[in-house]
């Protein structure tokens, strides 16, 4: 029996990963300021001992009114920099893990209360809400607050923030950067002509509308080191007609590869609440195929993706050269122990866990 695809060595743009298995950002909902604490650190902390290969930060917020709420995390000053260096530093001390971070801006899905408190939009005028932004003044639902759309100062200031971001996310020695272009955020709200309505060099054609997603990119590939992987998280398709589709997606691909992008990691969904989405397992697969058969980037795949041979056989048929695990791991937090000890394979642990190694699997362990 060959040895699994799963937990073979990989690498993107630069940074060798363990195995395949690739940690997703997950919003926790529960910063101060835009400044991690406590919660980060020993959320971080456990899924940097999970043997997975990378590990991503949530979403951080470029700019404050970047955040989706007021409890999201930021890097966007010294404080929250600091904040974030303090947790990094934590979970470094044991363990070894590659860290990347997501970073984004909300849009006009900014200013909601958090989700255990409903999630609703915040009206600016309110406790905890602010004035949001967009490409057009277009609410993401009925009866909420219009977005103000972004002018070309507001534009510019938006791409400043993204490269300063990524600069302090290379000072605290963040290994990777993503770029958040996904989930109806405001990248996405550029890309999708649901959401963009501009008519400007910024709107219209599929060209103008991917522009500032790829002058972003440009300017956070530029401001990084040669060295340091930039990836880019996308939707695959709004799942509503006439919106943002997998035949846009190919050519944003093609043209962020062109640019120097590390990996793409293909999600879907998240822009238009008319979205009618067939929720299952692999369901977004296809949509990264489809870009793996376009592009030579490595490519991720995500969305429900919870047993060990149907991630294996996600690599294994060469659908994405990477699967992404969210809810799975906040569930099970030692899957890729558990992957590993299915497949046969062996996975990194900390020393203070190697006596809990089963009997039966007595070869599952390398020492971190």
């Amino acid at each position: 029996m060959s040895a699994p695809k799963l937990f073979q060595p990989f690498d993107v743009g630069g940074l060798a990963l363990d195995n395949r298995i690739v940690i997703a950002p997950m919003c926790q909902y529960s910063a101060v300021d835009g400044e991690m604490n406590d919660w980060h650190l020993i959320h971080l902390g456990q899924l940097a001992l999970s043997g997975a290969a990378l590990l991503t930060i949530e979403a951080t917020a470029v700019l404050p009114e970047g955040r989706i709420s007021h409890a999201d995390v930021g890097l966007w000053n010294d404080a929250t920099q600091a904040a974030m260096q303090r947790v990094l530093d934590g979970v470094r001390r044991h363990s070894d893990m590659p860290i990347a971070i997501q970073l984004g801006h909300a849009g006009r899905k900014a200013s909601t209360q958090v989700p255990w408190q409903g999630g609703a939009q915040i009206a600016p005028d309110a406790v905890n809400g602010w004035q949001t932004v967009a490409p057009s003044a277009l609410p993401f639902t009925p009866g909420t607050n219009a977005p103000m759309a972004l002018d070309q100062a507001g534009i510019e200031r938006l791409r400043d923030a993204f490269v300063a971001a990524a600069k302090r996310a290379d000072a605290i020695g963040i290994d990777a950067v993503q770029l958040h272009g996904a989930h109806g955020y405001l990248l996405h709200q550029f890309l999708s002509p649901l959401s963009n309505q501009r008519d400007d060099d910024y709107g219209g054609s599929l060209e103008n509308r991917m522009r500032l997603p790829l002058e972003i990119f440009d300017a956070v590939r530029a401001a990084l080191p040669a060295h340091k992987p930039v990836t880019m998280r996308v939707s695959g398709t709004d799942w509503v007609d006439g919106g943002w589709d997998i035949e846009q997606t190919i050519a944003f691909a093609k043209a962020l590869e062109a640019r120097g992008c590390s990996a793409i990691h293909v999600s879907s969904g998240g822009l238009d609440p008319r979205q009618d989405i067939p929720v299952g397992p692999s369901y977004q697969v296809p949509l990264a195929r489809a870009v793996k058969q376009a592009v030579d980037m490595p490519v991720i795949a995500v969305g429900l993706i919870t047993d060990f041979e149907q991630a294996e056989a996600i690599i294994g048929t060469g659908d994405a050269d990477l699967i992404a695990i969210a809810r799975t791991i906040l569930y099970d937090p030692r899957w890729p122990w558990h992957a590993a000890a299915h497949l046969g394979a062996s996975v990194k642990a900390a020393p203070q866990y190697l006596r809990c190694q089963p009997r039966q699997y007595r070869h599952l362990f390398d020492a971190a």
